[in-house]
């Protein structure tokens, strides 16, 4: 099991549904999510940008 960082951007006007589900989502390309917090928002692009902590097998 490793534990690791990581930053992501997405594009959060794509959020379907809910864009808590879809950031969790998206974050299991990566491992399963410990946590995460969206820590800037381009207001222009609608970029968000993402840090997680994630548990890789």
């Amino acid at each position: 099991m490793i534990i690791e960082s990581i930053e992501i951007e997405m594009d959060i006007t794509a959020a379907l549904g809910a864009l808590d589900l879809e950031i969790e989502a998206k974050l299991q390309n990566w491992g399963e999510p410990l946590r995460w917090a969206i820590t800037t928002v381009d207001r222009e692009t609608n970029i968000a940008q993402i840090e997680a902590i994630v548990i890789r097998e």
